[in-house]
């Protein structure tokens, strides 16, 4: 997120919203983890922290921006401590940090936050009505949900982690335990189920006019984990897999994660309406579920191509 773009989501979001029923609409958002990049988010902070004054700020933002009286679903963006995220594959102690603890993360939520008012208050008066966190842990999850039983605190009860063909172990090979109704019964909210737009094909021909206008390619850096070419590989036998099944590369990707059994819903960052119809398009008209021939392909590319995206 850039200084000059930072809220724009919001007040476009708040402009459509004037025109819907608002008790039909499901609001998230986020508050930011720990940074010491982006401090322009806050009024007076060098350091983000996911604390009470944090949690406020942010919070009385969201609000204004998004000219609503309450939020749905009110997320911690990253985890105030140090974990391995964004392709990174395995835990660095090295880089370890003294963080904000559990108990006080969501005493922070549930303490002073808006004039006064404790957060359960805030619930009962529709301001925040979940919390959840994003990019977290088997460990994270479990110290929230701990915290929260033990202390009598507000309980988690979603998780926004990035999951698609091409990102799977992190989730699949603990998490969906962790994760699972008979046990802390935590939703996952999948984001980049197209692995940022790759599992289209698109930038597969990098002078594609599709590829020059996609993120990957406007902001460089960007995702660049999708850009390794072992990923590039596993892409091109998905796409070819959706070809074999008379399916678009889209219809495959959104379906697989659609489809997944612990699976509560999966997020699309479409940057234009054609790209939002065919979203919607693939998620609503592709057969539900894949067929068992489809999955049996998907699972033996993935046996090949495990998490190609990690860096």
């Amino acid at each position: 997120m850039k200084k000059e773009t930072q809220g724009k989501t919001d007040l476009y979001i708040a402009s459509w919203l004037k025109s819907q029923p608002r008790n039909k609409v499901i609001v998230a958002t986020k508050v930011c983890g720990y940074s010491e990049r982006s401090s322009y988010l806050r009024d007076n902070a060098n350091v983000l922290r996911v604390d009470a004054v944090n949690i406020k700020e942010s919070v009385e933002k969201s609000l204004k921006r998004l000219n609503t009286d309450y939020i749905d679903l009110l997320q911690i963006h990253w985890p105030d401590r140090y974990v391995a995220l964004f392709g990174e594959f395995s835990y660095d102690p090295s880089k370890w940090r003294k963080s904000v603890p559990f108990v006080e993360q969501l005493q922070a939520f549930q303490e002073l936050i808006d004039d006064g008012k404790a957060f359960q208050e805030l619930i009962d008066e529709g301001k925040v009505r979940y919390i959840g966190v994003s990019n977290e842990t088997s460990y994270g999850v479990m110290e929230f949900v701990h915290a929260a039983k033990v202390e009598g605190l507000p309980k988690i009860v979603s998780i926004q982690n990035s999951y698609s063909l091409l990102v799977r172990c992190k989730f699949e090979v603990d998490l969906v335990e962790v994760c699972h109704p008979n046990n802390c019964n935590i939703g996952l909210l999948a984001y980049s189920p197209l692995g940022g737009g790759s599992l289209s094909g698109k930038y597969l021909d990098i002078n594609s006019e599709a590829a020059k206008k996609g993120r990957l390619n406007l902001f460089p850096g960007y995702m660049e984990r999708y850009n390794r070419s072992i990923a590039k590989e596993a892409t091109i036998q998905y796409i070819e897999l959706a070809k074999k099944h008379g399916l678009t590369p889209v219809q495959l990707a959104l379906g697989f994660a659609r489809d997944r059994p612990f699976m509560t819903s999966s997020i699309v960052g479409a940057t234009s309406v054609d790209q939002l119809k065919e979203d919607i398009g693939a998620f609503l008209t592709t057969e539900r579920p894949l067929p068992p021939e489809v999955m049996a392909d998907i699972e033996s590319v993935f046996k090949k191509y495990k998490d190609p995206a990690i860096l």
